[in-house]
């Protein structure tokens, strides 16, 4: 791997941007293939699940999962079953991949690639550039410009380079904008500058050219100024040879308070060159759930989908993991959940089948 990491290391100084300081090779351990670090589970696609379905339609439908879960051998074999792209629910993100400078623990990130591999899915990779979930070393080091581009350099080289070739997406960046349309305040934009996403993107792109980009927000969904921001700013990117390649609008969504607008929105998305995908969705509700918001959270799901399904750039759908029993939604709002096509034991919903009707129309 040494002419790799010559390679790359001279094309990234070649195509620096703002004169950035040059960054170091990839380190030894990450140019290496992916190396499983436990037992691999193995299941069998359901011929009438969900993802089966979806490539009836030329779409997949995916689902956020992570190591912690493989021990749960039944949810393992319905996230198997059910679906045919994996996201890592937090396995990637910089706190794990980077905790302290230059140390890469990556052996998760190998696991559920493999998983992956094995189960004959694809993988989406989140998130190399995102302000939440650093490590203090990061958000605390009172970095100067050229060095924070030097070490965002360093983590992208290092975390994209070690699994290239095996991701089928990376979130680059995550979580630009405020609700406004204006960029959100965080350590790369406050220190480098809105520049810090051209730069994220073209590393990203040498470390791994065979991996499509995208750029990925919440509250994206209906029009609005949060979601001519992201059209902006791809166009603009984009007409600079700055390779962003897919928008990803997460869709945390609200039981009967969907945007009216959502195809017509996602169409200009997909109007900018982008691809586009539903990466995270999951549509809350007051808990505990009655018989009329699981029926409206049922259309709801299907109003996604159809969405989807109507905007010819939009390659899937991605469920931020498949049972209630794991959601993130009650620890965030109060009195709030029930978000997902699977309640918490494992049990199909009327949101599921919402998602199956939209898939066989």
């Amino acid at each position: 791997m040494v002419g790799y990491s010559l390679v790359l290391s001279v094309a990234l100084a070649a195509t620096s941007v703002l004169a950035s300081p040059l960054i170091p090779t990839p380190c030894a351990s990450s140019t290496t293939a992916p190396t499983p670090t436990t037992s691999i589970p193995v299941g069998k696609r359901d011929p009438k699940g969900l993802d089966s379905l979806a490539k009836r339609k030329k779409r997949f439908v995916g689902c956020a999962y992570d190591v912690y879960h493989i021990s749960d051998v039944d949810y393992t074999q319905l996230v198997l079953a059910q679906f045919g792209q994996l996201t890592p629910e937090n396995s990637l993100k910089w706190e794990s991949t980077e905790p302290t400078r230059n140390n890469f623990t990556l052996g998760n990130g190998d696991t559920l690639v493999k998983i992956a591999e094995k189960n004959k899915m694809s993988f989406r990779a989140h998130v190399l550039v995102w302000h939440s979930q650093l490590p203090a070393w990061v958000t605390a080091g009172n970095f100067a410009k050229n060095e924070l581009i030097s070490v965002m350099k360093n983590h992208i080289v290092n975390v994209a380079g070690h699994f290239r070739g095996h991701i089928a997406t990376w979130d680059v960046v995550n979580e630009v904008f405020n609700e406004d349309g204006t960029f959100r305040s965080t350590v790369f934009h406050d220190t480098i500058g809105p520049e810090f996403i051209d730069i994220a993107f073209r590393t990203a792109k040498l470390a791994d050219p065979f991996a499509t980009l995208a750029i990925n927000d919440y509250n994206i969904d209906g029009l609005g100024p949060k979601s001519t921001a992201m059209v902006n700013l791809v166009k603009s990117a984009r007409s600079r040879g700055v390779p962003i390649e897919q928008i990803g609008a997460q869709a945390h969504l609200v039981v009967g308070t969907l945007p009216t607008n959502i195809r017509e929105n996602w169409q200009a998305f997909a109007n900018t060159g982008a691809w586009v995908a539903i990466t995270e969705i999951d549509i809350r509700m007051p808990t505990p759930p009655t018989e009329a918001s699981l029926a409206q959270q049922k259309a709801d799901y299907k109003t996604v989908v159809n969405a989807c399904l109507a905007v010819s750039r939009c390659v899937g759908v991605t469920v931020w993991g498949a049972t209630d029993k794991y959601s993130w939604v009650p620890d965030v709002f109060d009195g709030e959940g029930a978000a997902c096509p699977y309640d918490e034991n494992l049990k199909p919903k009327p949101a599921y089948y919402g998602m199956v009707e939209a898939f066989k129309a």
